[in-house]
């Protein structure tokens, strides 16, 4: 919550559509719009996003972020903002009351998401800057009229974010020899023992970010790169898990490629809406080769530890039947012994597909995901530790000749 500043107009934006976002952007950019929050005594206009409009904008423009799902009160309470707007998902229903404790006007822009206690500025995609010039006009007149006291905690967290599929495809082989091959190679060769995909929301039935940080800890301790989406992608950075300097608390065959490259072990993708890109990442690596025919044949684990919103379920089924076995914590909305969930925990993988796991405990849901990443890999004959190799040139001829 440092990134919000006391003498400038603070601005936070809330929710998944990226299109309020965009144009939101534009509107803190708009010369007028800036001479105004300065007539009114600020240093300048402050946009910080939250939740993930907030993460997919911190990977598109570098925009800072205050804070995921479970921050959405606390950050409120600094006094410091002074307008809040949302969209849609993941919005506390008691955020309107308690903006309207700290003096902070809450704007909800979508038609079909309205707040009693918020004020509500329809979003029109053909007219976007009409609603997003009205929030910062409202955000002035908050600054400029400010009561409440301002007490914003002083804690800034760093991370390296936007690993888009290209970018992981650049960051491995650069401008001319962009590829997936050195992640491949480095699988097979057992330095890193697989990929995991940890995402999803916060939950408040669990101790803050801690079942995030305790599996992916557990994950690269044991040589799994993890690619992050989400609220679970700030959980993450607010430990300091998504600079390079946290390939120190990775296994050594991870650790050393992470070092190599100038890369984190945990790779931030972006919103949790996003996770589509971890699959793109899956199906990438199927494609270069090496790794088996189809994403179920991976050694790859996916996870939503935290999950509290219905998409989560349906975005988890997405990923089971893509072929990734996907584990939830806190709860799971079936009953064991019933036909259903033993289709869901067994069956599906019989059919060529992934298949659910469930565990509250993020050491035992680590353990379930790398045993399934040992399973993969055995299954593709990588089981086995092998040595390292130093080639001569008379060798690398002898594979020219034989191929």
């Amino acid at each position: 919550m440092g990134v919000l500043k006391e003498n400038q107009v603070n601005i936070i934006i809330h929710g998944h559509e990226p299109s309020l976002f965009e144009s939101i952007l534009e509107s803190v950019n708009e010369p007028s719009l800036i001479k105004a929050a300065k007539a009114a005594g600020a240093a300048g206009i402050n946009l910080v996003g939250m939740c993930c409009s907030g993460a997919e904008m911190l990977v598109r423009h570098g925009i800072p972020h205050a804070g995921n799902f479970m921050s959405t009160e606390a950050v409120l309470v600094t006094g410091a903002v002074d307008a809040l707007g949302v969209d849609v998902q993941c919005i506390k229903q008691g955020l309107a009351k308690v903006a309207a404790c700290y003096g902070t006007p809450m704007f909800t822009t979508n038609s079909r998401c309205k707040i009693e206690g918020a004020v509500h500025i329809p979003f029109d995609d053909h007219n976007a800057r009409a609603c997003t010039d009205e929030i910062v006009i409202k955000a002035i007149t908050r600054f400029k009229n400010r009561t409440c006291a301002i007490e914003i905690p002083q804690i800034v967290n760093t991370g390296v974010h936007g690993f888009s599929h290209e970018y992981i495809s650049y960051m491995l082989g650069g401008s001319f020899r962009a590829s997936y091959t050195p992640l491949n190679d480095n699988i097979i060769n057992g330095r890193i023992r697989g990929v995991a995909g940890v995402v999803g929301c916060t939950n408040p039935r669990v101790k803050q970010d801690w079942v995030h940080v305790e599996l992916v800890k557990e994950l690269i301790k044991n040589d799994v790169l993890v690619l992050q989406t989400g609220c679970s992608q700030i959980a993450l950075a607010k430990a300091g898990l998504t600079v390079p300097e946290a390939a120190v608390m990775a296994g050594p065959g991870l650790r050393e490629v992470c070092e190599t490259v100038g890369m984190p072990p945990v790779l931030g993708l972006g919103a949790c809406v996003d996770n589509s890109r971890i699959l793109v990442a899956a199906s990438q690596m199927v494609k270069e080769g090496g790794l088996g025919d189809t994403i179920a044949g991976l050694p790859v684990a996916g996870a939503a530890p935290e999950w509290m919103s219905e998409k989560a379920i349906a975005i988890g089924q997405y990923f089971v039947a893509s072929g990734v076995y996907t584990v939830f914590g806190v709860t799971f909305p079936t009953v064991e012994g019933t036909r259903f969930h033993k289709h869901l925990f067994e069956e599906l993988e019989d059919m060529g597909m992934g298949k659910w796991g469930f565990s509250p405990d993020p050491y035992e849901m680590a353990r379930m995901m790398i045993a399934h990443i040992d399973k993969k890999r055995k299954a593709l004959g990588l089981d086995k530790s092998r040595e390292r190799v130093l080639m001569d040139m008379a060798d690398r001829r002898a594979m020219e000749s034989a191929a």
